[in-house]
């Protein structure tokens, strides 16, 4: 293959030489700073607030945020397994973290962060990342919503210039008296911080570029420092250098902090791997390595914790910050930790001058956007606005592990109660039928066995009942409990049919473990039952019972589904081709077509011949009708195995004949005897079939295909269509013992099925 121009594909061990320096290829790093620096500028500016902030929130030294920024910048970002997410202190741990400061004290905590770390380091280590992911989105979702109004309970106190209480209950107990007792240059500033966050989404795109926490959290500032100067403000005892803490172990109590430890290492966990996913939706590159995203996590609360620093989650606020920047790798989360660290060491001083009532004004906007109307109604739409409202209301007034713990039972108790409950509904007969129903839809297993039973009793006595079973699962207790009611009822003179259109069946129930089964997808479920006495038997009494009986089940169970599939069908047909069959009962063309309604136009006659033109006036107007009056484009001629017509020309050749079926059918089979006279001639179609191992009717029945479609090419209607491309002619096999359908051209035979072609290929010649 030749290689491309582009000097900068010469491989870097090329010799050097003149202007050698600009065929190599520069790293990938470098390649993207272009990009990367200033996607990590924008995060940064981002970032810095937020990170005062959530300290704040926490209860947390404020230079804990920044220590948590940096150390979630650089080191997850440089071990991490997502290429564009931005780590950090995230508003989804405040409240757990101020519990813990509260309890413990913040040097304890620190040293449950770096704990939490090793353990998180472990799951990556063991790969069980995408085990986090078997959480359901609407736990997650409640659970974020609880900690937004969390937050909002907390910071609103902090805003109107008095003290939060410990618990989301008392804030919200004490929230009048806050209200009557404001500080007013507090609230107005916390306001004002608020009013531009809300408003910045609408201003210029040229004014947008600065990011909205940014502005507001500087021109609140601005606003204190000339209108407010003895307003609260945060307090700094130095630099970043100064504000690293070792972390104490706690003096004991220690099931707590285990317990603390292993909350922490999970929530920070589900948090960044959600926030990873959702992140890989937002760009097309490289998707995340969900383990050793967690190594990196594990990596950076190790390191974060150790310093004294807040815990260190993936956030999807920053995350999306720098896909929309136009981040191209990591180097940008890596940057944005440098710069948050430059900043904290050179201009500590210049944090101080912000009031806590602008930060607290930034964390209620940021609790709000964490509650979102859209999750609430896919909740009511999905029916999960009950595990929705348990967990939020349980992580604002019990606690966070709590809360999620509460919310992941009630959302397995639902999945199980919607997996295992079966739809079990007896239905009385709509005249002029006298025919009771029983339907049973979904998981049919022993949990299902009370109502079961209710239903089924229900049923008055020696009435004609059909039961329509549906099932994905069906174990032997379901069974044998639909069987002893059926003989009992019969028993009782009451006639009971079951008619299964599910995927699970009575008979594997009843021979082997019980299982859930492929969906199927077939369109055209048989009439027979699993049971013997059913409608094959019933119709020796009633010829048209068997019949009937499908109308009947057409009607209550398919005729509805059909019906929006052929409304557009109603004042006139378009079909795609005409289908040459044998009337042989077993081929159903649009089965193994997969067609439907108006698909198919269909010809069938004994041994699926064609005519020269005279001799058949039916043949004749058929294909006349097909190509110069639907304007169909493909015209095919489908034989199948073991077909009658092609048994009775070999037996008439050989003397044997069956004089029985009269002398009209022996004089059809004239059309099909020069079939029989090329297979003795070694059609190339009958020596592929034979070499694939099919006998001499099948052989027989491919060599016809061949013969019929060569019988086209000079029919004068057809013939001059095929030769200018308007029509495509197409012979097919369909062998009925394996389903399955070959191809047949006039030169011989090929497999359609790919995974059967497949393993002739490897076995080498067809047999």
């Amino acid at each position: 293959m030749a290689q491309a121009s582009d000097p900068s594909t010469v491989p870097s061990h090329s010799p050097p030489g003149p202007g050698a320096s600009r065929r190599f290829r520069k790293p990938a790093f470098l390649a993207h700073l272009r990009a990367d620096v200033p996607a990590s500028l924008v995060v940064f500016l981002v970032a810095l607030p937020l990170s005062l902030g959530i300290a704040a929130a926490s209860g947390a030294p404020i230079m804990a945020g920044l220590i948590a920024a940096a150390v979630g910048g650089i080191v997850a970002g440089s071990l991490g397994g997502s290429p564009l997410q931005v780590s950090g202190p995230a508003a989804g741990l405040t409240v757990i973290v101020a519990g813990l400061v509260q309890e413990f004290g913040w040097q304890v905590t620190c040293a449950i962060t770096a704990a939490a770390g090793v353990l998180q380091l472990l799951l990556g280590i063991s790969r069980v990342g995408r085990a986090a992911l078997a959480v359901s989105p609407v736990v997650v979702k409640a659970m974020l919503a609880g900690i937004g109004i969390t937050i909002i309970l907390q910071q609103i106190h902090v805003l109107l210039g008095s003290r939060a209480a410990g618990s989301a209950l008392e804030n919200l107990a004490a929230l009048p008296a806050a209200i009557t007792n404001l500080e007013l240059h507090a609230a107005l500033l916390g306001l004002a911080v608020v009013a531009i966050l809300l408003v910045w989404k609408n201003l210029p795109p040229a004014v947008r570029r600065i990011p909205g926490p940014l502005a507001a959290v500087t021109a609140g500032t601005a606003l204190s420092v000339a209108f407010a100067p003895a307003v609260e403000r945060i307090s700094l005892s130095g630099s970043i250098v100064d504000a690293v803490a070792l972390p104490q172990l706690p003096d004991g109590n220690w099931r707590a902090v285990a317990f603390a430890v292993l909350s922490m290492a999970l929530i920070a966990s589900i948090e960044s791997l959600l926030s990873a996913v959702a992140v890989d939706k937002m760009q097309t590159g490289p998707r995340t390595n969900l383990n050793q995203e967690l190594i990196g996590q594990g990596a950076a609360n190790i390191v974060s914790g150790s310093l004294g620093g807040l815990p260190v989650t993936g956030v999807i606020v920053r995350s999306a910050t720098n896909v929309e920047a136009g981040a191209a790798t990591r180097t940008s989360a890596v940057l944005h930790g440098v710069w948050v660290l430059t900043f904290s060491a050179l201009f500590a001083g210049l944090i101080q001058l912000i009031p806590m009532a602008v930060l607290a004004g930034l964390l209620v906007v940021i609790g709000a956007r964490l509650i979102k109307v859209a999750d609430i109604r896919t909740s009511l739409r999905t029916g999960d606005f009950l595990i929705y409202s348990v967990t939020l209301l349980c992580v604002v007034f019990l606690n966070l592990l709590e809360g999620v713990l509460i919310g992941l039972a009630l959302a397995a108790a639902s999945v199980l109660w919607r997996v295992l409950r079966a739809s079990v509904q007896a239905h009385q007969p709509v005249p002029p039928s006298v025919l009771w129903r029983i339907t049973i839809n979904g998981s049919c297993s022993f949990f299902a066995l009370p109502r079961l039973n209710r239903v089924l009793h229900s049923v008055p006595e020696r009435k004609d009942v059909v039961v329509e079973l549906n099932a994905d699962y069906l174990d032997h207790a379901f069974r044998e409990a639909v069987l002893a009611w059926r003989r009992q009822y019969e028993a009782a003179g009451g006639t009971v049919q079951v008619e299964e259109h599910g995927n699970s069946l009575f008979r594997d129930a009843a021979d082997q473990a019980p299982k859930r089964q492929e969906a199927s997808e077939l369109p055209l479920p048989p009439r027979n039952s699993w049971q013997a006495g059913g409608p094959a038997q019933d119709a020796g009494r009633d010829p048209r019972r068997s019949l009937l009986m499908g109308i009947n089940k057409y009607h209550r169970r398919f005729a509805d589904k059909v019906r929006p599939m052929v409304q557009d069908l109603a004042d006139g047909q378009n079909p795609d081709a005409l289908f040459i069959a044998c009337v042989d009962s077993r081929v159903n063309p649009n089965l193994i077509t997969s067609s439907g309604p108006g698909d198919l136009l269909t010809l069938r006659n004994i041994g699926n011949v064609v005519c020269h033109e005279g001799q058949d006036a039916s043949i004749d107007s058929a294909l006349a009708f097909a190509v110069k009056g639907l304007g169909v484009e493909s015209i095919v001629v489908c034989g199948h195995s073991n077909c009658g017509a092609m048994k009775a020309v070999i037996a008439d050749a050989g003397g044997n004949a069956a004089t029985s079926l009269g002398a009209g059918f022996h004089a059809w089979l004239e059309h099909a005897r020069p079939s029989y006279q090329e297979l003795r001639a070694g059609h190339p179609v009958a020596a592929a079939a034979a070499e694939a191992g099919y006998g001499e009717v099948d052989q027989l029945g491919m060599v016809n295909v061949a013969v019929q479609l060569a019988k086209l090419e000079t029919h004068p209607v057809i013939g001059p269509a095929l030769a200018r491309g308007d029509v495509q002619a197409t012979g097919l096999f369909y062998d009925i013992a394996t389903a399955r359908v070959l191809l047949v051209t006039t030169a011989g035979i090929e497999y359609l099925d790919a995974a059967r072609a497949a393993e002739l290929a490897n076995a080498g010649p067809m047999r």
